[in-house]
């Protein structure tokens, strides 16, 4: 090394990532060619040469542009050279330099330097930064884990303000552009204040990373407390052969899918239900609605079915055995099963069983599942008024759930059960919708293939289904909806077919129930017929079941008190079990009466008889109608009124009747609403014998409608009116000639009883219906 005019010639060996400040002594592991050759030079020389750190570390050989002008002039103290071909050097720093000028840089970096010395400023100022710098390093060290506290110790011995400030400086974790600006400040004071402001903000930076790290520590214990409960969990539910939280639930899930029989579609859409799943945790809320629908899928039947028993004399027996009488309905499912087995797929039949209470409608329709060996399922429909009910509710409901269609599938576990919705005529309609409405595409061979409900967003296959209802009358099924259904009429049971029911279904069941043999009980017929006809008086045989009940219950009192061990009902001993007779039998007149005519009528419970009264009053003209008419019974007895007075001369009536006398028809049962065009013809009977004076026969019932000019037209429900005439005991029944075709229906017990007169005009009634005609 040369020395000319306080510059000197020394080699240079350029930095990587580090930075040596003067009186630090360290090791370097030297690798690159151009340093090596550097660090010969200088043992040549007099063991020094400059440190001077590269602007960047990645640089591999850098050039002079690319390193700091500001260096540490080192004493090479040891050289060693490591098996890899590195050389490890031990350096001392003596003195800061500045580069002035490259003299090579081609083998080395050979440069002229000039050494910087350092200037001092104000004792006492230099003092106060050297103690601040101190306390604002030994609060560093507390919150920093990066540099030892016996670092603060082997400082603070430190008297120089100036190596004080490198030495701070040399283990702070700093950026090399900070380390150079203190290498690069000769003013000591300045570099103290510099270093004094780092370590403020330093402090300041490692206060925020202690509450980070507080705040985290305390988050991350809350996490691992629950994570470790949650193991804890898993470990103990492992333990008792539980499945593992909301994994468990989904692999259960999908277990069930496996073996689901739903189509691709509902597969892919479970699936889809099943991976929302998994990632919810089980506090979610949202997770529970999920597992209620994939649930409510995988719970459905999609292609499972009975095998239907197709054999049609099975079949008859089993309905035969369940229901005495009722031949259409029977008949219609026998053809049904006929058909089944010529053709391999057919829709299923929609039947609408009308007829009043009592009569077998639903019990029917739980025979033909037992004949077809098929699933049975019943909903009541009555006061059902909103549509969600058929067609269920969307799933962005709280509580929503499937309507009563896919509900009842859901419980029938086939796509083909037989499935009764009870009492259709019951549906209501509000601000909910109309559910009547909902079942027009249910009831649609045609369209319940692909039947839409709203939780379960996808179409579901009703056609396999054989869907039945019951109905007590027609009048109130919207007519769309009616349309879709085959209607069968179920009548009223006659007598004899209650004797039948009675002796065969009811007292056997009855005897069962309470324990009773039929050495204990026993009923003769006509303690039966007594019980028919003067204790029960209904078109079906509910009431009839109950009064067997009755009978049976006291039986069981008697043998059970010692009284008797035997009892055997009797027509007298009837009324020692159940009191008076409650009807009485035969409700036709004992003797012909004038102005009086019974009339027969068809209500939602069966055919009745019904009284209409004429009383001719002194008066104006008025004509007064009693009895809770409807306003089409109350045309009809004007109709009948004003063809009278027509006819006044005919009929040998003063046709100033209508001027001196106020007629008054009354209808008996006054508490009782009745309505309907067919009780004209019976209006207008009795009109004609109160004007007259002739009495009418006491064993005729009529039926039928009057027009003005006399003709009589057909009415509906005969089979129900003749069963009322038959019980009431009337012998001769006068009806529209255009019902004669529905005689056929009228059992025949019935039939050869009574006397069935066809009629197409008044006069005819009359001829028939009164004792004399006058000419």
């Amino acid at each position: 090394m040369s020395e000319q005019n306080g510059k000197r010639e020394i080699p240079l060996l350029p930095l990587r990532g580090l930075l040596v400040y003067p009186s630090m002594v360290l090791h370097l592991d030297v690798g690159r060619e151009k340093s090596i050759k550097a660090l010969e030079r200088a043992m040549v020389d007099d063991n020094k040469i400059l440190l001077a750190t590269q602007e960047e570390v990645h640089i591999e050989e850098p050039s002079a542009e690319q390193i700091y002008n500001v260096g540490t002039v080192a004493r090479v103290k040891q050289m060693l050279k490591l098996p890899n071909g590195t050389i490890r050097v031990l350096v001392e720093g003596l003195q800061r330099a500045k580069i002035e000028e490259y003299l090579q840089e081609d083998d080395y970096f050979y440069v002229t330097i000039t050494y910087l010395d350092e200037k001092k400023g104000n004792e006492n100022e230099v003092e106060a930064l050297m103690r601040a710098v101190l306390n604002h390093f030994e609060q560093y060290i507390k919150l920093s884990k990066k540099v030892s506290p016996e670092t603060l110790s082997s400082v603070s011995d430190i008297d120089e303000p100036g190596r004080l400030a490198d030495i701070i400086t040399s283990h702070l974790p700093l950026k090399m552009k900070d380390k150079q600006e203190i290498l690069e400040t000769v003013d000591i004071q300045q570099r103290l204040e510099i270093l004094l402001n780092i370590l403020n903000n330093e402090r300041e930076i490692l206060e925020l990373e202690r509450k980070i790290s507080a705040r985290v520590k305390k988050q991350m214990e809350k996490t691992q407390k629950e994570y470790y409960l949650r193991e804890q969990m898993k470990a103990i539910q492992k333990e008792l052969g539980e499945k593992e939280g909301r994994a468990g639930e989904v692999e259960e899930l999908r277990a069930q899918l496996d073996k689901s029989d739903a189509p691709e579609r509902i597969r892919k859409k479970i699936e889809k239900e099943l991976e929302r799943l998994e990632k919810m945790p089980s506090t979610s809320a949202e997770g529970s609605v999920i597992r209620t629908y994939i649930d409510t899928l995988l719970a459905l039947p999609w292609t499972r079915r009975t095998v239907d028993n197709l054999d049609i004399k099975h079949a008859e027996e089993v309905l035969n055995e369940d229901h005495y009488g009722l031949e259409k309905p029977k008949e219609r499912v026998l053809e049904y099963l006929a058909v089944q087995k010529l053709v391999n797929k057919m829709r299923g039949p929609i039947l609408c069983f009308v007829g009043p209470p009592g009569v077998g409608k639903t019990s029917l329709a739980r025979s033909i599942a037992r004949a077809l060996e098929r699933e049975f399922v019943r909903i009541s429909l009555g006061g059902v008024r909103d549509e969600a009910e058929i067609r269920g509710h969307r799933r962005t409901y709280v509580g929503a759930l499937p309507g009563r269609i896919i509900q009842g599938m859901k419980t029938a576990g086939t796509i083909n059960p037989v499935f009764l919705l009870d009492e259709i005529d019951k549906l209501a309609s509000d601000f909910r919708g109309d559910p009547a409405a909902a079942l027009l595409e249910v009831l649609d061979p045609n369209q319940n293939d692909k039947f839409s409900d709203h939780y379960i967003e996808e179409t579901y296959d009703l056609s396999n289904v054989m869907f039945i209802t019951t109905a007590n009358s027609l009048h109130t099924i919207p007519r769309p909806l009616l349309d879709r259904m085959e209607v069968i009429h179920i009548s009223g049971y006659t007598e004899l077919e209650k004797l039948h029911i009675l002796k065969d279904y009811l007292l056997p069941k009855q005897l069962e129930e309470h324990g009773l043999g039929k050495d204990k009980l026993q009923m003769n017929e006509e303690a039966m017929l007594k019980l028919i006809r003067h204790y029960t008086r209904e078109a079906g045989v509910r009431n009839l079941n109950r009064e067997m009940a009755n009978i049976s219950r006291k039986a069981a009192k008697i043998i059970v008190s010692g009284e008797k061990k035997k009892v055997v009902v009797t027509p007298k001993s009837l009324e020692a079990l159940l009191g008076k007779p409650r009807y009485r039998y035969g409700l036709a007149e004992k003797e012909d009466q004038v102005g009086s005519v019974t009339g027969l009528a068809w209500t939602e419970t069966g055919g009745d008889t019904l009284n209409v009264e004429v009383s001719v009053l002194p008066g104006k003209g008025k004509l007064t109608l009693t009895g809770q008419l409807g306003d089409v019974m109350k045309e009809s007895a004007q109709a009948a009124f004003s063809y009278i007075r027509s006819r006044a001369n005919e009929w040998e009536i003063d046709p100033e009747f209508v001027e001196k006398n106020d007629i008054h028809i009354h209808v008996p049962e006054g508490a009782i609403p009745k309505d309907g065009p067919s009780a004209g013809i019976t209006m207008a009977t009795a009109l004609v014998s109160a004007l007259t004076g002739i009495p009418v026969k006491k064993e005729v019932g009529m039926t039928g409608e009057i027009t003005l000019r006399g003709r009589v037209l057909p009415i509906g429900g005969l089979k129900e009116k003749a069963l009322s005439a038959h019980r009431a005991g009337l012998k001769v029944v006068i009806l529209p000639k255009e019902n004669e075709k529905d005689i056929e229906e009228i059992p025949e017990s019935v039939r050869n009883e009574l006397t069935f007169i066809t009629v197409e005009h008044m006069d005819e009634v009359l001829r028939h219906a009164l004792v004399t005609k006058k000419r």
